[in-house]
């Protein structure tokens, strides 16, 4: 699993969101090859309505902390892309 710090701007107004804003984001994708985990990152993104990604930082989780069940406990979304493939969280630029 690949954890990424990335961006991306919003293609049309959003909740809180106005279209053209960019937003920060962490993006957890559970798959082996980091090419194809940064090519998944961006289409999650992409389908979420942002587009112009960029990736940022990009970080490798050790397998055996995805099959700690205390540092899964411990971590909702480290949890959530186990069991899901992905998960995706948005951070307020405020």
């Amino acid at each position: 699993m690949y954890i990424f710090s990335a961006t991306g701007i919003a293609k049309h107004d959003m909740d809180d969101i106005k279209e053209g804003q960019s937003m920060p984001f962490i993006v957890y994708v559970n798959f082996q090859d980091l090419f194809g985990a940064e090519q998944l990152c961006k289409i999650y993104l992409y389908k979420s309505g942002f587009t112009e990604v960029e990736i940022e930082k990009r970080k490798l989780v050790e397998a055996k902390l995805l099959s700690d069940k205390r540092v899964l406990a411990a971590d909702k979304v480290l949890k959530e892309a186990v069991e899901s493939g992905y998960s995706i969280q948005m951070f307020d630029e405020a």
